[in-house]
């Protein structure tokens, strides 16, 4: 066989001498920009010679801060083409995290949108490594706080078209994104072009994704959120045509999008969604999402409400699941041929999982002994994953050692595995609530509360108590019209014939607005924080009995 590397460069290739015409669309404020593939290429020839003349050079890191956009587009493959490594960055990061991820990673060069200047200005003083600071503007850079600034558009016109990309190995680094950490700080996971690669094959596949050049692309997942799931590689090696949401996508601005661009899938986490439901709820019929072949959701549970008010509109939801440390794609729940009989609610079953493993991909169920648990669908335990897409390790971070041990990663998260190979996150380690010796899972609780349809929002943590070790506790958004009127009762009443009475929170709290965390999850270490400053001593009495 030949020995041909798997590089980003040659999907780069691919997009230029069989798509140059297809396009990439941003959304923008008070406009929409659009070029072609071509195009992208051009620029990305420009980028890698700005790049150059800023001093980067092979195995450097570049950093970008920005929204969803085609000049992030750009560093996503100027960047690891010319042998260095894209740096996505979350912009919304604490400045401390973001202090720290910016050393560690040893940035050279930041890219940043005009608009999140003052996160990067007020941190520069602290920033070790970064030389130099490029502002992805039209205009010159209006910034009085960042030493070697430039802007954007300046240094393209005047960088050449032409740029030589270098002969890269397959196992070079392409990529860097450090995970949103809740405990310590985050931690950085290296993309090789082969993982990515590979990880872009597995997109295409019938059974994975199912993505081809005839789809119109929507990812509302950020840019800097596990490599946007994989898409943008993906879209330019098929020649579909993608369409980025630009800064601050809301629920209004994600509908315009699929309705003007004809947007056929769309990615993004949950709370995308909901906010997508409402919005479509408040619209009166005015907005028009038909031409969506799917939805992907993951990052967190899918509910079997949200699957049935999209099937209402006609739109299939696909469930995802992935992490950082997987480049990020594990699984995707798709029927196998003999379930296309079963009936709606056996189907459903199937659904509210998070799916079969994509090829390339082995996984294990494993109890805390380490030792492997059968494929039962009952039996709970951490799952466990290797592949070729798969991290092997943090950088130059010593936590390795405990999460990647004998060529397995380990992923903290509780699952079960059915016979047919369905994984089913049952919870995070870290979010079971553990009450009298029982586990309780948070995900079942919160997808049965906001199944009742005064329910915007729920999430379920676990609160100390002096006699059953810990309680559930639910936080709820009422929907804006139950405002008023939703309550305790009500909420537990629509609990206890789904649930042991044991299972049921002791209490309920409905907040205005649910904390997220920076990729749009459920931020429960916010909800501990605040019941912990609220509550500080245990409740004495339990609303179930064990």
């Amino acid at each position: 066989m030949m020995k041909y590397p798997l590089t980003i460069t040659s999907i780069l290739n691919r997009a230029r001498i069989y798509f140059p015409r297809k396009e990439v669309v941003t959304r923008l404020p008070g406009s929409i920009h659009r070029y072609s593939y071509a195009d992208l290429y051009t620029r990305v020839c420009r980028l890698s010679n700005v790049l150059s003349s800023l001093g980067v050079e092979k195995g450097d890191r570049v950093g970008v801060f920005g929204w969803n956009t085609y000049r992030y587009l750009e560093a996503y493959f100027a960047a690891p083409c010319m042998g260095a490594v894209v740096h996505t960055i979350n912009i919304r990061l604490a400045p401390n995290d973001l202090v720290h991820i910016i050393n560690h990673a040893k940035d050279k060069v930041l890219l940043i949108d005009e608009d999140l200047l003052p996160a990067i200005e007020a941190i520069a003083p602290r920033l070790e490594t970064v030389k130099q600071f490029v502002v992805m503007t039209d205009d010159e850079i209006a910034s009085q706080g960042l030493p070697n600034a430039h802007d954007y558009e300046t240094l393209m016109a005047q960088a050449s078209d032409s740029y030589d990309f270098p002969e890269l190995g397959e196992d070079d680094p392409a990529g860097l994104c450090y995970t949103s950490a809740t405990t310590g700080d985050p931690k950085g996971v290296t993309y090789s072009h082969r993982g990515l690669y590979l990880h872009t094959l597995t997109q295409c596949m019938t059974d994975s994704l199912s993505l081809s050049e005839r789809d119109v692309i929507l990812p509302v997942v950020p840019m800097f959120h596990a490599n946007t799931w994989g898409v943008p590689y993906t879209s330019a090696f098929l020649g579909a045509t993608l369409v980025l949401p630009g800064p601050r996508p809301d629920a209004a601005a994600v509908c315009n999008l699929i309705q003007q661009e004809k947007v056929t899938i769309s990615l993004g986490v949950p709370t995308i969604w909901i906010g997508v439901l409402d919005y479509v709820a408040r619209s009166e019929g005015s907005c028009d999402l038909s031409s969506l072949r799917s939805l992907v959701s993951g990052g967190s549970a899918v509910p079997p409400y949200m699957f049935r008010a999209f099937d209402d509109m006609g739109i299939p939801m696909t469930h995802a699941y992935g992490m950082t440390e997987a480049t990020p794609l594990v699984t995707i729940c798709n029927y196998k041929s003999h379930m296309e009989s079963w009936d709606d609610d056996a189907k459903m079953n199937v659904r509210v999982k998070q799916g079969l493993p994509v090829a390339g991909l082995e996984i294990r169920l494993v109890d805390e002994n380490g030792t492997d648990l059968p494929w039962d669908g009952v039996n709970s335990g951490e799952l466990l994953v290797r592949g070729p897409w798969v991290a092997g390790e943090y950088l130059d971070d010593e936590r390795s050692g405990d999460t990647f041990i004998d060529g397995w990663y380990h992923t903290g998260d509780v699952v079960t595995v059915d016979p047919e190979g369905y994984v089913q996150i049952v919870d995070r380690a870290k979010d079971m609530v553990k009450s009298g010796g029982e586990w309780i899972s948070s995900v079942d609780l919160e997808a049965a509360i906001m199944a009742h349809p005064a329910v915007y929002e729920a999430a379920v943590i676990g609160i100390p108590h002096d006699r059953w070790q810990e309680r559930p506790l639910a936080y709820v958004v009422p929907t804006a019209e139950h405002r008023d009127s939703l309550d305790r009762d009500t909420v537990l009443a629509h609990l206890e014939d789904k649930f042991a009475r044991w299972w049921l929170p002791d209490d309920v709290i409905f907040i205005d607005e649910m904390p997220k965390t920076a990729v749009g999850k459920f931020d429960k270490k916010v909800l501990r924080q605040q019941y912990a400053s609220a509550a500080p001593t245990a409740p004495t009495t339990s609303g179930g009995t064990q």
